[in-house]
């Protein structure tokens, strides 16, 4: 069982938004993303998508996108992202979901030896400070969800069992400093973080590091090329 991740399909099979107007990275993706799925990824395999799956407004309209990432192999693992404004409650979109193909929020699941877990994030502070009261309202309220899924993580974890976090948007800010989000991640002990949210445009972040004994990934499809990035 091997463990692979990618981000931000913005997929929009029922709305007219192509991707390509963002630069040529995005030309004919989905089939270099196709291509890299079913060379690498098995039955047994997994995928994480660490949300911005679908441009659509609504959960109605999401329906062809979400049978799209339901048709691949494998399981698949999924998390909200900023632009999932479709995303409503968590029992609808799991309504949704076939395939072996898993959505998480606020909790989390065991596949295999892997558990994983996470919430979507959202913008970190600057040498602790907030850009704006409202940033720190949904900063804190997102800690508090991860930290409802680690606590659930925890009840589940043996010796054996290996801890991936997704998170949305970075966990960090671009000098990748220390905060209550990576406070919470090692108090827990996770072996990895898989995120995505940066595009093309910010060239300065590393695709994969590690930090205080976590590894971290950078997983969205056009700065690792549109194809899967192992993890585990």
């Amino acid at each position: 069982m091997k463990v692979f991740a990618i981000s931000d399909l913005h997929l929009s099979i029922n709305c007219n938004k192509p991707m390509d107007i963002f630069g040529p990275v995005w030309k004919d993706y989905l089939q270099t993303i196709e291509k890299s799925w079913n060379k690498n990824i098995g039955k047994k395999d997994i995928v994480l998508i660490p949300g911005d799956h679908s441009w659509a407004m609504k959960l109605n309209e999401a329906i062809p996108d979400l049978n799209y990432i339901c048709g691949f192999k494998g399981t698949k693992v999924l998390i909200k992202g900023n632009h999932d404004y479709w995303w409503s409650s968590i029992s609808a979109v799991r309504s949704k979901l076939t395939n072996n193909t898993f959505a998480i929020q606020n909790d989390a699941i065991r596949i295999g030896m892997y558990i994983i877990c996470g919430t979507r994030g959202w913008t970190a502070p600057e040498d602790g400070k907030f850009k704006s009261a409202e940033d720190e309202k949904i900063y804190n309220r997102e800690m508090n969800r991860l930290e409802l899924s680690l606590k659930k993580m925890s009840t589940m974890r043996t010796k054996k069992d290996k801890v991936i976090v997704m998170t949305h948007y970075p966990p960090f800010n671009y000098k990748r400093q220390s905060n209550s989000f990576t406070d919470l991640l090692e108090k827990y002990s996770v072996d990895r973080v898989v995120f995505g949210h940066l595009h093309s445009y910010n060239k300065k972040q590393k695709l994969e590091f590690e930090k205080n004994g976590i590894k971290y990934f950078l997983t969205s499809c056009d700065l690792v090329g549109n194809k899967l990035v192992r993890i585990m």
